[in-house]
This record gives structure tokens, sequence and C-alpha cells, in this order.
């Protein structure tokens, strides 16, 4: 196979957030599953920084109905900065200024129709142009010493070939991902040989999943754009990467951290106790509260 070479410092995430999150409602009938906090930072924001941690300074909204909210988030408020410093919370101010560095770059682009995982990304073509770029879903929420963004940068510009952050899943779930096949190959960086979307645990080729972090190099947008509608009437991802995966290597690795699935209830709750219990100012409150509730 042919490999990608001399492709650029990967600059772009983008973030496919015009999903409705139905699992959540009421609570996102009006505001974006992707701005439900944890703790005291919206799950966008958690992706975000991971993105720019990673070396990311051109950020990709793929947007739909009901989304103005993150546009916002990431919007300078000038007149809340201003009334928190004349109130002496400076401290608050400084990070509403540092919800976004200044080097980076927002841009937002709407999904027409829900078309799926991947033609969202191939509505991210026009702002990622001819380079390697990141794929982020904010669902996925990855507490690692290094960013998992940064771990998978930094097999890119080994392998120079698009990357897929895996772990392994229980097989009764295969049903939720996407499935690879490394033909037994049980290291942390192993090429796929086939990848499937969504296969029955009968069916399904291993219990290695794909849970939202992608290298991607342009040529997936090629691929994309020919498969057509595939699962559910939808243009799905898994579908462009294994075309390919005919034509360029792609590898499977396996992250160094711990993944919430915030797009279930119960994964969201768990990321929400985690992370308070490791908050600077709330973690040690948090933990004796809980000591005194659950207390034998």
């Amino acid at each position: 196979m042919r490999r990608a070479s001399d492709l650029k410092h990967i600059r772009t995430a983008v973030f496919p957030v015009a999903g409705r999150g139905t699992r959540f409602l009421p609570a996102t009938k009006a505001s974006p599953k992707e701005m439900l906090p944890v703790v005291d930072k919206p799950l966008i924001q958690y992706a975000v920084e991971e993105a720019l941690a990673a070396g990311a300074t051109r950020l990709v909204f793929v947007t739909g109905s009901s989304k103005r909210a993150i546009e916002d988030h990431f919007d300078t408020d000038f007149e809340l900065e201003k009334l928190l410093d004349s109130q002496g919370k400076s401290d608050l101010a400084d990070q509403l200024r540092s919800v976004l560095p200044s080097s980076a770059t927002c841009i937002y682009i709407r999904q027409p129709a829900p078309l799926g995982l991947g033609h969202a990304v191939l509505c991210a073509r026009p702002a990622v142009g001819h380079e390697p770029f990141f794929v982020h879903l904010a669902d996925d929420l990855i507490d690692a010493d290094v960013p998992c963004l940064k771990q998978m940068a930094d097999v890119f510009a080994e392998r120079q070939c698009s990357v897929l952050g895996v772990e392994e899943v229980s097989p009764a779930d295969t049903d939720k991902y996407g499935i690879v096949d490394t033909g037994g190959d049980k290291g942390q960086i192993a090429r796929i040989n086939a990848i499937v979307e969504k296969p029955k645990p009968a069916q399904a080729p291993s219990n290695l999943a794909v849970v939202g972090r992608y290298v991607l190099t342009p040529a997936v947008f090629d691929e994309l754009e020919e498969i057509g509608q595939g699962a559910g009437g939808e243009i799905q991802l898994t579908d462009g990467i294994a075309r390919l995966m005919t034509q360029e290597d792609v590898y499977a690795y396996r992250f160094s951290g711990k993944r919430y699935d915030c797009g279930s209830k119960l994964g969201y709750l768990q990321a929400t106790v985690e992370y308070g219990l490791k908050h600077a100012q709330l973690g040690s409150a948090f933990r004796s509260y809980l000591q005194g509730k659950f207390k034998p």
C-alpha cells in the first residue's frame, strides 16, 4: 500500500456537533448536548482543550440547528468580563479569557441534513483542505496524562498514516461501535485489516472499538464522496475509512487514559463524579461529602 507522505503538522480539528442529543432530553431540547457541563466546563470545551494540546489551531465545528450556544461559548463576552473585573472577580474573568487562546481560529459549518458522521466530516472539507486533520467526538471524554489526540499526533508523525483511537469493549456491545480487525495484533499500534460499522456480536471481527478519536489524511474526503449512503441511510465515516484502507495503511492506536461515554447518562454521571473528585477547588470537600453519604 502507498503511504501518505510529506504531510504537514496537524493544525485542524473537526468537531461534528450537529446531533440532537435525544438521550438527554429534555435537557438538550434547547441546549446542545456538547454544552452539558462536567463540573464547571462543558464537554465541548474539554474537546477543544484536547485538540489545542495536540497542536491544532484551526477548530472546525460542523453544526446543526439549536447549536448557537457553542458559537457563543467560544466568542468573547467583553461585557461579562468587565463586570467580573469590576466585582473583584478577576480570576473568573481570566478563566473566560482563557477559554480560547488568541492563536486559535473557530470555523462554523452547517450540516444541512442529518446524514451521518461521514457526511459531517465531508462538510468540513473546504475548511480542512489538503492536510491531515483530527476528528474529535465530544461525547467521548478521555482523561489522560498526555491528551489522547496528542498521543495520536505523535503516532501520525512517525507513521504518516491515518490513526484511529481504539479500546476493547464488551463483546456484547460491538453493535454500538465501529469495530476493527488487526489480525490478532495486540500491540499498542497495529495496522487495521478491516473495519465494520456496528456489527452484531456474532459477526464482529473483534471487540476492538473506535471511540471518538481520529487522525485522518485528506484522501478520506474522496472516499466519502464516492460511497453514498450506507447503514441507516447515512454516510458512514467507517465506510469511508474502509475504502481508504485500500489506498493507504490505517492504524489502530490503543490510547492511554480512561474514557467516559458521556453520550450515555450513566457515563456522564461517572465522568461528573470522577472529575469532581479531581477538581482543584472542590475535590476534597466533594470526597468528604461522598464518604459521609455512603458511610456504612
